[in-house]
C-alpha cells in the first residue's frame, strides 16, 4: 500500500511538472522595462556664429558625443534632417536627469547657445536595439 501510496505521487509530481514546463512554453516572453533619457536638441537662440566658429563648435560637439558614447551613458545620437527647430535626439543610459544634464551641459553647442536641449524619462524594453 504505501508502495502504490509513493508511485501515485511520483506520477501526480510527474504531470504537475509536466503542465508547468508546457504552460511556460506557451507564454509569450517576458520583456523587463528600462526607463532611458531622451535629450531633444533644438535650435538655440544664438545662431550669428561665422562659418569658422560654427565649424569649430560642431567639430567639439562631435567629439563630446563620440566621449560620452565612449564612456557609454550616450547610447543613441543623431540629427534630424528636415531642418526645422528640433534638431537632433540623445538617449541616455544614466538614472537621473540631473547626471543628463550635467553630461548634455558639456557639448560646447549647448555652452554657446547654439543648441537647446529638452529632457524626457522614456521606457523601452530593456536592451532595444536598432537594426
Amino acid at each position: 500500500m504505501n508502495n502504490m501510496f509513493l508511485s501515485f505521487i511520483v506520477l501526480l509530481t510527474y504531470l504537475w511538472l509536466s503542465q508547468e514546463v508546457l504552460a511556460q512554453e506557451n507564454e509569450e516572453p517576458k520583456y523587463e522595462m528600462k526607463t532611458y533619457q531622451m535629450v531633444f536638441l533644438y535650435k538655440g537662440s544664438n545662431r550669428n556664429q561665422d562659418s569658422l566658429e560654427v565649424e569649430k563648435i560642431q567639430a567639439e560637439h562631435l567629439a563630446n558625443i563620440k566621449r560620452l558614447a565612449d564612456e557609454e551613458k550616450l547610447i543613441v545620437a543623431g540629427p534630424f534632417l528636415d531642418d526645422k527647430d528640433l534638431r537632433g535626439i540623445f538617449i541616455f543610459d544614466v538614472e537621473t536627469e540631473e547626471e543628463v544634464r550635467d553630461l548634455v551641459e558639456t557639448d560646447l553647442a549647448i555652452k554657446t547657445g547654439r543648441l537647446r536641449y529638452e529632457i524626457h524619462p522614456w521606457m523601452t524594453a530593456k536592451g532595444t536595439c536598432f537594426k
